[in-house]
Parts: C-alpha cells; structure tokens; sequence
C-alpha cells in the first residue's frame, strides 16, 4: 500500500508542476488555482504516505535516503504552502514545485527496504534531530529558488530587454525580502538542527562534537548562512549579494546531505 500511495502521491506533484509550467506562460489564473490546488492534495497524499511509511517502518521514517528525500520534498511542499498562505509572490510555485518533483523522482529510485535500526538511531532523538535538519533545508530551498528569481529580473533590468520573466516575477523588493523571510525561518531551524545533533551525539559516543565529515559540512553551511545575516543586519546586504550568497548556502546544505554521504562517508554514512 505504502508504495502505490508513493507513486500516486509523484504523479500528483508532477501534474502540478506541470500546471505552474503551463500558468508561467499562460498566466491564465484558473490554471494557476488548479495547481496550486493539486499541490496542497499531493501534500496531504504525502503526509498520509509518511505515515504510513512510520507504521510499515514500526520507527520514524528518516533513516534511510528514500525517506530523508521523501521528508525533504514534504517539508519544501508545505514550507511554500505555509508562505503562499502569508506572502503572495507571483510564480513562486513554477520555481518551487519542480525542485519537489526532483526530489519525489530521487526517492523514486533510492532503496525503498526497511531495514532493522543500528544501536546509534535507537533514540528518541531520532525525530526531533533528523526533522529539524530536513525541514531546514526546506526552508533554505525555498530561499535558494528566490534567489533564482532574483538572479533571473535583475538580469533583465540590466539588459534593459525586458522579456518572458520581467513581466512573470515580482519586483527584486519583493524577491529580496522573500529570500529574508525564507532565511528567518531556515536558519534558526538550521541551528536547531546542529544543536539537537550535538546533544545526541553526546548521550549516544560521549561527545558533543566529534568533527565527523557530515558535522563539518554542517557547520560550514551554517557559518555561510550566519555570515550572509550579518551582512544583511550590519552592513545592511541586500540584491544581487544576498541572492548569490543564498544559492552558495544552499549548495553547501546539499553537498552536506548528499555529497558528504557518497564522497566522505563517517558516522553519518548510514543514511545513504
């Protein structure tokens, strides 16, 4: 059952990409609702599939890569939901679904075996840690694709032709304070992440910090996100600085979540 609900629940955010792909060039508002709509049923679907998973699993479902993924794209889905909701940012959703369309298809073909839990994860710090630091990077991938669109109007401003996006994205005001919004959120859950891990840590080797390959990359990203709000609240960095600093952030959060799995491996290798 778990599986058939996986696959209903792809299909369902591919349609709704594809929607916010054909609203982008149509700007036909009907269009848009309806994916829009489709998007907030994938997201139940999902919700309903995680918890299906937990009860196939018989423990939380964040201890291998298809479900880290899975958690990953459900926590972007309802991060933009939950911005959609209070901010109105025209096309966001044709930026935002398709790195959770992404995300569904890279869980798609990641080992979907449950397999009986180390010693190590044996630990009711297993949730509260591993979805903080998935729902991080859910908020900091919705900052990541304001980056984008910031990235992408600014480019036309400059060239002065103005084209497809400068009359499909909103203002670069706008597209600069989303990126705030995003990064208000993201981060702290970013330092709750870290913080969570560095406890468990403690009561599962000992130690707060053991320097692992994954503890590292975390801190990196964590040090690049903090030095891009200092900048903002000090030196007062905002635009085009801010926008490309986010994009860097978010490559150093993935290099963290996948690039140190397969590349450096450590205590943390096991989610692969």
């Amino acid at each position: 059952m778990g599986y058939l609900l996986f696959q209903i629940t792809l299909f369902a955010y591919i349609l709704s990409t594809a929607g916010y792909m054909v609203y982008f060039w149509t700007q036909r508002n009907e269009i848009r609702t309806t994916a829009r709509g489709i998007l907030i049923g994938s997201g139940l679907l999902h919700t309903i599939y995680i918890i299906v998973r937990y009860f196939e699993a018989g423990h939380t479902p964040l201890t291998n890569h298809h479900e880290a993924v899975a958690f990953f794209a459900w926590s972007v889905t309802w991060g933009y939901l939950s911005f959609h909701w209070r901010y109105n940012v025209r096309n966001f959703g044709t930026f935002v679904s398709p790195i959770i369309t992404i995300l569904m298809l890279i869980a798609t073909f990641s080992s979907r075996e449950i397999v009986p839990l180390p010693p190590a994860l044996k630990s009711a710090w297993l949730p509260i840690h591993a979805s903080i630091a998935i729902m991080a990077n859910g908020f900091l991938a919705l900052a990541f694709s304001g980056g984008i669109m910031y990235l992408l109007q600014e480019r036309e401003l400059k060239k002065k032709r103005f084209g497809l996006f400068y009359t499909r994205l909103p203002s670069l005001e706008a597209l600069d304070n989303l990126n705030n919004h995003c990064l208000a959120v993201g981060f702290p859950l970013l330092t709750l992440g870290i913080i969570t891990g560095s406890i468990w840590a403690k009561q599962t080797w000992g130690a707060y910090w053991q320097w692992d390959p994954k503890e590292t990359w975390s801190l990196i990203t964590w040090f690049l996100y903090a030095a891009l709000l200092h900048q903002r609240f000090t030196v007062g960095w905002r635009g085009r600085r801010a926008a490309i600093m986010t994009i860097i952030g978010f490559s150093a959060a993935m290099f963290t979540l996948w690039g140190v799995t397969y590349l450096l491996g450590g205590v943390h290798s096991y989610v692969g």
